[in-house]
């Protein structure tokens, strides 16, 4: 009996420990119709002043100056 027993355990944890393996993958696949994000959303009135959309130059200095100062705290402590 107790030996039934362990193999009953030692079936339900092996099929515990497989049944694992057959979880299919789950990447995402993405949007094939996105565009780069400096093309940006045209004539949008939450657009930043001075960016102009599609220019790539652009939209990274419009990022660096956000990141020194809008976001930075040490140089918004003076403000």
């Amino acid at each position: 009996m107790k030996t039934r027993y362990l193999l009953v355990m030692a079936l339900g944890a092996a099929l515990l420990t497989l049944s694992a393996c057959g979880e299919k993958p789950q990447a995402m696949g993405g949007n094939r119709h996105a565009v780069a994000p400096f093309e940006g959303a045209g004539d949008s009135p939450f657009v930043q002043s001075g960016w102009k959309a599609g220019d790539r130059n652009s939209w990274e200095q419009q990022l660096k100056a956000r990141a020194q100062y809008g976001q930075n705290d040490y140089t918004r402590m003076g403000q």
